[in-house]
């Protein structure tokens, strides 16, 4: 069902990114599933592999619209490592709660403008399971100077 979705908009999930840190990309505590903080992270097309940063830097009012499509790849990641975790999205009961970070200069309001385009696309693509509660902050820095950086809590199905 997910994948007519996301094959209709264009979104294709691969293999998600490795960590970067000493730490795990998801770990499970009964039905919940804690995805960690995901970057805008894309694939080399040339060697499938992750290594690439789509968006850097600080957000401003003058690059929200880039901000924005740093968030949803976020989301696709989120997505990513549910499916190599879960190995179906159909196992989603609900998404439970994402927090965004905003890499963002100091004068810039609208993170939560920012970290809508991944709740969007979350409804989007699961629809009424993918409501949400949310935090949406801007932090002064990101690991790899990334835009954006989200996590989640997922609700798996028994």
């Amino acid at each position: 069902m997910y994948q007519e979705k996301l094959k209709e908009l264009g979104i294709k999930l691969v293999q998600p990114p490795k960590p970067a840190g000493s730490y795990i990309p998801t770990t499970r505590a009964g039905n919940l599933l804690f995805v960690s903080g995901q970057i805008p992270m894309q694939m080399d097309e040339s060697d499938s592999n992750y290594k690439k940063v789509a968006y850097t830097g600080k957000v401003s009012s003058n690059n929200i619209e880039d901000a924005k499509k740093s968030a949803k790849i976020c989301a696709i990641n989120i997505l990513s490592q549910i499916q190599a975790s879960l190995g179906d999205l159909d196992k989603i009961q609900n998404i439970v709660k994402i927090s965004g970070f905003v890499n963002s200069e100091p004068e810039f309001y609208q993170h939560p403008t920012v970290i809508n385009a991944a709740s969007d696309l979350l409804v989007e693509i699961l629809g009424e399971k993918a409501r949400h509660s949310r935090i949406a902050v801007g932090v002064s820095s990101l690991p790899l100077d990334s835009m954006t950086e989200i996590d989640a809590v997922i609700q798996v199905k028994n």
